[in-house]
């Protein structure tokens, strides 16, 4: 699969280590920034993510910045994102099987570096389940 990746430089640690055990996974990984720790503005590395989802570019999305708040709201501007704050595995398992989002936010202040990795694993694992959900989603 191939993912985009992006981050603030809260999130540049974090997502640097996801991106290398996605790669290690076998998935294609797109690094749209930051690349370094100097302070950025979140909502432009969040952007970027989103369009290469919207565009095709990408299959999925994974976005880190300190908490993953701004970057959700970021992303979920741009038709076709459905981004997803998630903490905890039963969260990232029904973003995407009851909401079909397509790209993941996590906390690097928040989410433990483990934990994240568990985290984006359940949401490329997981499938849409579709059915009653598709209508819901639709609606989105």
């Amino acid at each position: 699969m191939k993912i985009a990746v992006g981050s603030d430089h809260a999130g540049f640690d974090l997502k640097q280590r996801l991106a290398r055990n996605l790669e290690r996974q076998g998935h294609q990984v797109l690094d749209l920034g930051t690349h370094g720790t100097e302070s950025v503005d979140y909502p432009d590395f969040a952007g970027a993510v989103a369009g290469a989802v919207c565009d095709g570019r990408a299959e999925r999305g994974l976005l880190v910045c300190g908490t993953g708040i701004g970057m959700s709201i970021r992303a979920n501007r741009d038709p076709g994102v459905r981004a997803a704050k998630c903490n905890d595995p039963f969260e990232a398992r029904m973003a995407r099987a009851h909401n079909d989002a397509n790209v993941l936010c996590l906390g690097a202040r928040v989410v433990d570096a483990s934990v994240a990795e568990e985290l984006v694993t359940l949401f490329l694992a997981t499938p849409f389940e579709g059915g009653r959900h598709s209508l819901r989603v639709a609606k989105l």
